[in-house]
């Protein structure tokens, strides 16, 4: 998705142009994230705690931790 900014290539208004249809595709509730689960802050526990999950095969989604 963001190939064009990071090798500054020549069509990068076309990048600007998907960024902003996408934006519409999400407002019309056509694209939806696949975000299932916030695990909470980074921490030790909750890395471990999202690690299980994925390893358990039972995820489905992205599972997410904030604080960056």
């Amino acid at each position: 998705m963001f190939a064009r900014s990071l090798f500054h290539t020549p069509d990068i208004l076309a990048q600007h142009n998907l960024l902003n249809e996408v934006a519409d595709l999400v407002d019309a509730g056509v694209l939806r994230t696949t975000f299932t689960s916030e695990l909470g802050t980074i921490s030790a526990a909750n890395l471990k705690k999202a690690h299980a999950l994925i390893e358990s095969g039972r995820s489905h989604g992205k599972a997410v931790l904030a604080g960056f």
